[in-house]
């Protein structure tokens, strides 16, 4: 039976049998979706993780981690690109370092990397975060770099070019303003970046297969530039999906890339069972931040009177029911990624594919509509 007709005969058997509740049907019907979604070849492989109360009440992967060695995805295990949901786990880590009194996001960046080129105007670490500080997006190629940078030495990608605009007067969401964030990090802490990570977010929350990119064979690069033993090994390399891009005969890898440099802005490698475990833990108050500085991270920051909707490295804003969230979606070479916090709902989603954007946010947004119990009976 084609599978499509089969998860529809499923459903309305499950609607006989489930009756009324509306949260189980909900379940059946996202299953359904993403099962529609597998079939007509939107994405090689998917994997979802919805927590509700801090239950884990749907986790599922869908398609393959690789499609050539029939390697099917395991949302617990299987390791994508999380792409731009690594800026809400640098701006975490940014919290930390603002409460320890060792950066002031309302300094100026210069203060921490003085020999940054000096612009038109001077520019706070706020306004980095905030994307309000005029660096510029990406050029060209450069969004699928595959250089050995460090953090410090990629910089000179873009540290020549002129602000797009005076900051503070203008928005301009962009991945180089976080590598500019994680270089003025290591410059205060004189901690490498993926060191301080580690310590003050991924270990304590429990994050085990969260890592950084494998790096070149001489090892990771320390924020001074020198070759060191990479810190977060990938556990288990058999776990890591392999990354593709859409094409018209379905999909093809992915081209190579090196996404160390950028790691607060769009670097990081984890799991859908991860990225919810990360959401619940702010949703229960367990990181280690004072709501006095972590408060203003999780609010959208404004420019000319008007929300951007935005905060510090987190979306903050709300869905077309009107319901609050923050999160962050991502999309980078090879990985396309949704991650929502619904604090009044006690819901978070937790969606990684291992493909360049799909084109399916869409289909995504209906995914997680099921969860809000507003299936029709």
């Amino acid at each position: 039976m084609n599978p499509i007709l089969r998860y529809l005969k499923n459903v309305f058997a499950a609607k006989r049998v489930l009756g009324e509740n509306l949260e189980l049907m909900g379940l059946v019907k996202a299953d359904s979706l993403l099962q529609e979604m597998y079939a007509k070849n939107k994405f090689p492989g998917l994997a979802i993780t919805v927590l509700k109360e801090g239950e884990t009440i749907f986790q599922k992967g869908f398609g393959y981690a690789d499609t050539e060695q029939k390697q099917f995805i395991d949302p617990r295990k299987s390791i994508f690109r999380i792409a731009s949901v690594s800026k809400p786990i640098a701006a975490t880590a940014l919290a930390h370092m603002v409460q320890d009194g060792l950066i002031d996001i309302n300094e100026s960046f210069y203060t921490y990397v003085p020999d940054f080129p000096k612009k038109r105007w001077d520019f706070t670490i706020r306004q980095l975060a905030s994307h309000t500080a005029g660096i510029r997006a990406y050029k060209g190629k450069e969004y699928g770099l595959n250089e050995p940078y460090s953090i410090k030495d990629s910089l000179t990608v873009f540290k020549n070019d002129p602000l797009l605009f005076e900051p503070g007067k203008g928005y301009l969401y962009n991945s180089f303003d976080w590598v500019m964030i994680s270089a003025a990090m290591q410059e205060a802490s004189g901690i490498p970046f993926e060191e301080y990570v580690q310590e003050k977010v991924l270990n304590p929350l429990g994050m085990i297969n969260t890592c950084i990119p494998k790096c070149h064979p001489e090892g990771s690069r320390r924020y001074d530039g020198t070759k060191v033993k990479e810190i977060t090994e990938i556990k288990a390399t058999k776990n890591v999906a392999t990354f593709y891009t859409k094409c018209l005969a379905g999909f093809r890898k992915a081209i190579p890339v090196d996404n160390f440099y950028k790691l607060a802005g769009g670097g990081y490698l984890s799991t859908s069972k991860d990225i919810a475990k990360f959401g619940q833990a702010y949703l229960e108050k367990r990181i280690e931040v004072k709501a006095e500085f972590l408060d203003q991270f999780l609010t959208s920051q404004e420019v000319n009177g008007k929300p951007t909707y935005y905060g510090l490295g987190w979306q903050v804003s709300e869905d077309t029911k009107g319901r609050k969230f923050y999160g962050h979606v991502g999309n980078g070479v090879g990985g396309y990624s949704n991650f929502f916090v619904y604090p009044e709902e006690q819901l978070v989603f937790s969606i990684l594919i291992n493909c360049t954007d799909p084109k399916i946010q869409p289909e995504l947004d209906a995914v997680i509509t099921c969860f809000f119990n507003e299936v029709d009976a």
